[in-house]
């Protein structure tokens, strides 16, 4: 008996795989109440006594025959993989509709399992499954489980250690006569090329050669006789179109759901529960076609400003606590480049990244929640429409709340999309989203200059950022990416109470990336902007020594960055920028928690001199280039440019090297256009004094 299992958990969409990884591996992947979550396949090991099984969790498909670029991962990986053994997760709640894909796996000639998963919700509802009776029909051996719960694992694990222990023979359903002898031709031709048939199973690439699948007849192409048999193949397509009178495909989707409702009505049985739903209760509600925008929109309100009247003291705590860390480095270590590298780099620039930290676990707590709940499923409906005028597909609006957390997974969730123009637009888009390094940019002017509005000023921001992107998406249909947007169909769960462990490490998942990042990213750069904002040393005039200020301020211009800065400030200045906000702006292409290191260090410079120096913020407040108008349009900037390093890579692997020229100058000239307009008219009105 093998003892290290390669076994490919596989379903549909929002059958509970993860929850159920999660249970099984100790993992503690992102789990999330809506399709789409998994866009990647992700490993986890679990070791049982002498044996360990190396869990694969593909994302969620419908059938093998693959659209969406996360339905072909699964799709490859079981044909080209060759997993041990497919663990099929099951929705028992609609087990009609997930047990066609089972089908499909058990034509593959690799032995299946199944996992009854939800079936607690199953049994909430009524539905009684037998499934002793149910895996007779099917021919595969089935296993209730409850993922958040962890209950059903060992049997589970147990039903696998029988498989591999005496593999059955794999069961095919019978399509009737007239496809059957279709199929037998096929199939004996397919066999003919051993090598071949040893790669893909002559049954399973028979059926989807009568189905049109695309994917099966470019893998034909490897066999010997492969133009023979797309022959034969064609004229079997065209037969049974002709004699049934309607499409192959269908014919064949039709035998499955057959067979399926057959083995169904032997094997569930419905017990009358009262009417009363819960979900149905308050979608009636949440899902009015009046209510449902508005709703949505007062939902993100509120999570914004909760996130900033939860996190306003814990921040203020934070910033304490590094002022204090730099107090007691001022008064303990005699001036040197030693101390002004810890006061003015270090803690000047990670300290600055560091006091965000609270706003980032508060709004990832809050986003997680909504995920688990269902909620975000019925934002996509509730923004359906409106994102249709614009040229996208409902289903756009995962990567963009997505965005809201971090660009870099954003980008990849738009794998679910189908159409290629969809994906391509809704990636083009996404970094207009607000992520969380954007936020603490945000924060930290909001909260300069205008204190007493500096949640709803945010919350502007981010609806800027919303409006940006659909206009976009409007004008990039309109031109480069002409078309219709595909229609948007998608299930609604019912809502279900998110796990505390769930969104515990959902939370410190996205913490820890961004502390992480603070730790290595933000260092680095905090170290090299405080070496270019310190070298080369300035000597002042004679008799200025007593004037520390303008010293610390003519020796920041007379450094690198300074030098820098000055040279670049013309291209900033229409929009309001005088130098350092120019220095901060390109700094802040590698990550945009850089540019609040970058001001840290930038307005900091001379604090050794001055122990009661107030904060970054007030340091900003009181910098006489510096107004509300121009704070707003520094932020509007910072939102527009282009995304992280990460980021831009991201799209590079998801769209090419053409798409991303296309993105970071359409972003640069849209950034400096917008801003240089909102800047001069704002001006004009004299909105710089006003605000």
């Amino acid at each position: 008996m093998n003892n290290n299992l390669t076994i490919a958990l596989a379903g549909n969409p929002n059958s509970g795989k993860t929850t159920l990884f999660n249970a099984i591996t100790g993992a503690h992947h992102k789990v999330g109440n809506y399709p789409g979550v998994t866009v990647e396949k992700r490993e986890g090991i679990r070791v049982r006594g002498d044996k360990q099984y190396r869990f694969i969790d593909l994302p969620g498909i419908y059938s093998l025959t693959a659209y969406s670029i996360d339905e072909v991962v699964a799709r490859d990986f079981i044909l080209d993989e060759k997993p041990d053994i497919i663990v099929d997760v099951l929705d028992s709640t609609n087990l009609e509709r997930n047990l066609y894909l089972c089908l499909q796996f058990q034509e593959l000639g690799i032995p299946v399992i199944g996992a009854l998963n939800m079936s607690d919700e199953a049994e909430a509802k009524g539905i009684i499954v037998d499934e002793k009776n149910l895996s007779l029909s099917l021919g595969l051996p089935l296993v209730k489980t409850i993922g958040p719960k962890g209950i059903g694992i060992d049997a589970l694990l147990d039903a696998i250690d029988a498989t591999v222990s005496a593999p059955s023979d794999s069961h095919s359903i019978h399509y009737g006569d007239e496809i059957e002898s279709r199929l037998a031709i096929l199939q004996k031709s397919i066999a003919a090329d051993t090598a071949f048939s040893a790669k893909y199973p002559a049954r399973w690439l028979a059926v989807k050669l009568l189905e049109k699948d695309a994917n099966a007849y470019e893998r034909l192409k490897e066999h010997s006789g492969a133009p023979q048999i797309e022959a034969a193949a064609r004229e079997a397509v065209t037969w049974l179109d002709k004699h049934y009178g309607k499409d192959s495909e269908i014919i064949v989707t039709e035998q499955r759901y057959g067979y399926i409702r057959g083995a169904v009505r032997e094997s569930i049985k419905i017990v009358k529960h009262a009417d009363f739903s819960v979900t149905e209760a308050v979608d009636k509600v949440i899902m009015n076609r009046f209510l449902s925008l508005p709703i949505f929109i007062l939902v993100l309100w509120s999570v914004f400003q909760l996130t900033f009247l939860l996190g306003e003291y814990p921040m203020a705590w934070l910033e304490t606590f590094f002022g204090f860390l730099s107090d007691t480095i001022l008064n303990t270590m005699s001036d040197s480049l030693i101390r002004s590298l810890l006061v003015d780099g270090i803690i000047g620039g990670v300290g600055g990244v560091l006091s965000f930290v609270p706003l980032i676990v508060i709004l990832f707590f809050l986003l997680s929640i909504l995920e688990d709940v269902g909620y975000m499923s019925r934002a996509a409906f509730a923004t359906d429409k409106l994102l249709h005028a614009f040229g996208l597909h409902g289903q756009s609006i995962f990567p963009m709340m997505l965005g809201f957390g971090c660009s870099v997974p954003a980008i990849m969730a738009s794998r679910t999309l189908k159409s290629p123009r969809d994906r391509i637009i809704t990636i083009l888009i996404t970094p207009f989203m607000s992520c969380g390094a954007k936020l603490p940019v945000h924060v930290l002017l909001a909260a300069a200059f205008f204190p007493n509005h500096a949640a709803s000023m945010v919350m502007v921001l981010y609806a800027v950022g919303v409006v940006l992107s659909l206009c976009c998406a409007f004008v990039l249909k309109k031109t480069v990416l002409k078309g219709d947007p595909t229609p948007f169909v998608m299930e609604l769960p019912p809502y279900r109470a998110p796990t505390p462990q769930g969104i515990l490490w959902h939370v410190w998942e996205k913490t820890w990336l961004y502390v992480k990042k603070a730790g290595t990213i933000i260092l680095a750069s905090a170290i090299l902007i405080w070496a270019i904002t310190s070298f080369p040393a300035y000597e002042p005039a004679p008799g200025a020594a007593e004037e520390s200020v303008v010293n610390a301020e003519a020796a920041l211009e007379h450094s690198y960055a300074g030098q820098l800065g000055h040279f670049i400030v013309p291209v900033f200045r229409p929009m309001g920028f005088e130098w350092k906000l120019a220095a901060a702006s390109v700094t802040g292409f590698a990550a945009k928690e850089v540019i609040v290191s970058t001001l840290g260090i930038l307005y900091r410079v001379g604090t050794e001199e001055d122990e009661e120096s107030e904060g970054l913020r007030d340091a900003i407040r009181q910098d006489p280039d510096m107004n509300p108008l121009a704070a707003f349009v520094f932020m509007l900037f910072t939102l527009i440019i282009p995304p992280c390093f990460a980021a831009l890579a991201t799209i590079k692997a998801e769209i090419g090297w053409k798409w991303l020229g296309f993105e970071v100058l359409f972003l640069l000239v849209l950034g400096w256009t917008l801003c240089t307009i909102v800047y001069q008219l704002g001006s004009l009105f004299g909105l710089g004094v006003l605000l």
